[in-house]
């Protein structure tokens, strides 16, 4: 590849279709988490909901809303599309689109295998939990920090 001041370099390049996570707020206002092991990490990690956009012809807020469901169990009756971020733009084109999702009402239980549990949060503590590592998650340290 050629760099902008005109000298070429190599990289390495992870191509990837984009992505979406989903803040769900519950009506008393705590925060859906996920607890989902993750193999690069080597641990649990406590998460806003997401996933891949592999779907063929399937839009981001339609992929939001098959996620939610497939990892808590919940549906959404109200979506609002907060940001597209980078997530790590010195390797990878892979984007996350980040939405908001209330008027939560439960419709089945979690995927098992994937999703080892899921932990409502009070936003007050977000902070605290980050800061203290428990919440590790680039994405989800993201959505907290907009629902101050």
């Amino acid at each position: 590849m050629t760099l902008p001041d005109g000298r070429e370099a190599e990289r390495e390049l992870v191509l990837h279709p984009g992505a979406v996570a989903i803040i769900p707020i519950l009506d008393d206002g705590r925060i859906l988490l996920v607890r989902q092991h993750r193999h690069a990490a080597g641990k649990e990690l406590l998460e806003i909901p997401a996933g891949k956009l592999d779907v063929d012809g399937e839009s981001p807020q339609e992929c939001a809303a098959r996620e939610l469901t497939e990892e808590t169990g919940y549906e959404a009756s109200e979506w609002e599309e907060l940001l597209t971020f980078y997530t790590s733009p010195g390797f990878t084109n892979e984007t996350i689109t980040l939405f908001r999702a209330t008027g939560l009402r439960k419709v089945g239980s979690f995927a098992p295998g994937e999703i080892a549990g899921i932990e409502p949060i009070e936003p007050g503590s977000a902070r605290r939990m980050v800061a203290t590592g428990e919440i590790a998650d680039g994405k989800t340290i993201i959505a907290l920090l907009l629902e101050r």
